[in-house]
């Protein structure tokens, strides 16, 4: 069925999941390794019977990955090269150009700081994101566009995104948060090294204090984060922060694998 899609002049925001799906063999939120190569394979095959030719984004994206055997794309690739209808996840990432924009679009629609954003908060991200690109959304459209994004994203499946669940929807390599990944704590951990870092004491942390505790956590991981990388990684956690105080839970959404 996902092939079959694949032939579409224009598909469906349900199709685009199910091609999703069908390729995420794994369900990891990559399409990887022999993952895409047999996307990009059978991307091929689908056009050609259905007469169609390669847009160009298309051929760019064969070009890039298609010799590739350890090359990774995520949703927003996949939704950047496959004509989607009203390309909704493309609206979604013209307002998301990086991933600080990406964390203050959060701490925005994030209304009742939960550390999640639940079906009511997402419809509104969704409503005002139509509004801007000035693209009038029926209400049984917008439900529908929630109710994909939730399955897409809700890897858990509680009913609510998560801010490692959402940011998947950033291009790879602009996903700082994917770095993050493999250097969360527990709990009980991640308590003892805010309270090392908030050296006052005040609760809360200050950029000098976060940028502190950054450089320690590159100098321990350089395999997964990089010291050059600093400043981005700390004007996007700095996003979440209140007024230039970043707190416990906005830190913990970062670096603690409870949370999530």
């Amino acid at each position: 069925m996902a092939q079959t899609h694949l032939q579409g002049v224009e598909i469906s925001a349900a199709q685009f999941l199910e091609i999703w799906r069908h390729y995420d063999t794994d369900g990891n939120g990559f399409i990887e390794g022999k993952e895409l190569q047999d996307f990009i394979l059978e991307l091929q095959q689908a056009r050609k019977k259905a007469g169609l030719d390669l847009s160009e984004q298309m051929k760019a994206f064969v070009d890039q990955y298609g010799q590739s055997s350890d090359g990774k794309i995520g949703i927003a690739e996949l939704a950047q090269i496959l004509p989607t209808e009203e390309n909704f996840l493309l609206f979604f990432r013209q307002q998301l150009k990086s991933s600080e924009e990406f964390m203050q679009s959060w701490r925005r629609y994030d209304t009742d700081h939960s550390g999640f954003i639940e079906t009511d908060e997402l419809k509104s991200f969704l409503k005002d994101l139509l509004k801007k690109a000035n693209k009038p959304c029926e209400e049984s459209k917008l439900e529908e566009y929630t109710h994909t994004m939730l399955r897409m994203f809700d890897t858990n499946n509680d009913g609510k995104l998560g801010l490692t669940e959402l940011s998947m929807l950033l291009p790879v390599q602009e996903n700082f948060l994917l770095k993050f990944q493999s250097v969360k704590m527990c709990g009980k951990e991640f308590n003892k090294v805010f309270e090392l870092y908030d050296k006052d004491g005040n609760g809360h942390m200050d950029e000098n204090e976060l940028d502190d505790l950054l450089k320690d956590l590159c100098e321990k991981n350089k395999k997964d984060l990089d010291i050059n990388s600093l400043s981005t990684y700390k004007k996007s956690i700095m996003a979440l922060s209140d007024g230039g105080k970043l707190y416990r839970a906005e830190l913990a959404l970062v670096l603690c694998a409870d949370e999530n």
